[in-house]
């Protein structure tokens, strides 16, 4: 009696190798070894006669090492999943040595499942406050992947969460099936979380895939702890300016403006606050002096006069900054924008072109010396002209008292102030009326 040893249902995973059993008790002297795959006909993947032919009709096939009689796939397909047949002849001759060997036929049937572990899982998530709207799909997995939740704590240990309110979808997407989850999460008051997990697991395939959402709060460089008005509690601030943009630490804060920080007169500047890596999402505050808050990621500001501070808040269940964006103008010299007026019918334009502050200090502080030598030149050639008149001959020495020589508004005044001394200088040929 010669029987088959075979399983009913084999499993292998795709891409790996699959094993069809198929094996003689008590062994035998093969004389031909066959196997089919069972679909609309009889395909045959295999055929060993141990005289001539060992030939691998489906090139993926070959004879297993463990037993001669089973057959080995690999790589496994997902195409290679059906049902196949094991058929074997061998040499009986009833244990008569006198008589011609006869064959026996042996035939099995059997099934082979492919299964296949995800081939993509993602996470998206909705936030608003401490209110979390997480939802994780696994694609492309047979049979269908299970989903669990996991939050781990900032010193590591994790576990899972309970009691969630969930939903979860199946879907067949040809061969394979699509797995999605989705969870609603409330954060507790202060509730520190390092991470939530989505932990997909394929049981068929022992494969477990992790899909974090890392929590993290706002974050700036050089930070101070300060007192802000606006707010109860102390937060940390910092400028822009005090940002070097170098570091890639996730949930840096972020700036930009269009067209720039800095802007000519009368320009509109967008200021944009992003904050990559930061989750859950953070909400923005902005304002300027004490303004009312504008809530948003962006904030526009229309036709800039002036130099400005402008202030954001960024600010998560996790923590939250302030950082202070000046806005500078470029030039004060508001004339640059042709502004007209009108008095009756004529019209005063402005050409002059737009010139920076220093350059109209410059302007001014060379006009002022100009006008300063101009002056000391007119001074200077009065006086000269003033000394030829009175001082055209040197004379001798002559004594004043000016106590007996009276002064009259006509005779024109000394060029110093004599007291009762000795005036050395030149007298007009005409002596002074006394």
């Amino acid at each position: 009696t010669v029987d088959l040893k075979y399983d009913d249902v084999s499993y292998a995973t795709v891409h790996q190798s699959a094993f069809l059993r198929c094996g003689i008790m008590p062994v035998q002297p093969i004389k031909e070894l066959w196997w089919f795959k069972i679909g609309a006909s009889e395909e045959r993947v295999y055929y060993y006669d141990p005289t001539s032919v060992d030939a691998a009709l489906m090139k993926r096939a070959r004879r297993s090492s463990r037993d001669n009689t089973s057959l080995e796939i690999c790589p496994t397909q997902l195409s290679d999943e059906g049902e196949y047949k094991c058929r074997i002849v061998v040499w009986d001759n009833t244990g008569n040595s006198t008589e011609p060997s006869v064959p026996i036929s042996k035939e099995a049937r059997m099934i082979l499942k492919v299964n296949v572990p995800p081939e993509k899982v993602e996470i998206t998530h909705l936030t608003s406050g401490r209110n979390l709207s997480l939802r994780c799909k696994a694609e492309g997995a047979k049979p269908p992947a299970d989903i669990l939740w996991t939050k781990t704590s900032p010193d590591g240990v994790e576990t899972e969460i309970p009691d969630l309110a969930k939903t979860r979808e199946i879907e067949p997407a040809g061969e394979l099936y699509d797995t999605a989850e989705q969870i609603f999460y409330q954060l507790e008051e202060n509730e520190m979380i390092a991470k939530i997990s989505c932990v997909v697991r394929h049981h068929n395939t022992n494969t477990t895939i992790y899909k974090n959402i890392t929590f993290v709060s706002p974050a700036i460089q050089n930070a101070l702890k300060v007192t802000i008005q606006r707010f109860a509690e102390p937060v940390l601030y910092s400028s822009i300016e005090n940002q070097d943009g170098q570091d890639n630490k996730a949930g840096l804060v972020k700036i930009s403006a269009d067209p720039g920080f800095k802007v000519p007169y009368n320009t509109s500047v967008t200021l944009k606050a992003s904050a990559p890596g930061v989750f859950p999402e953070p909400r923005y505050l902005w304002w300027v002096g004490d303004q009312t808050g504008i809530a948003g990621r962006e904030l526009h500001i229309d036709n800039l006069e002036e130099d400005k501070s402008y202030y954001v808040l960024a600010e998560n269940p996790l923590g939250r900054v302030v950082l202070e964006v000046p806005v500078h103008i470029t030039t004060s010299d508001y004339s640059q924008w042709n502004d007209s007026s009108r008095d009756g019918d004529a019209m005063v334009t402005d050409t002059t072109e737009g010139l920076d502050t220093g350059a109209i200090i410059g302007i001014v502080i060379g006009a002022l010396i100009a006008v300063f030598f101009i002056g000391f030149a007119v001074w200077y050639w009065t006086i000269r002209d003033g000394t030829h008149v009175f001082s055209p001959k040197k004379e001798k020495p002559h004594t004043i008292d000016e106590e007996t020589i009276p002064f009259r508004s006509t005779d024109k005044p000394l060029l110093r102030t004599i007291s009762t001394q000795t005036l050395e200088g030149r007298r007009s040929r005409r002596e002074p009326s006394i």
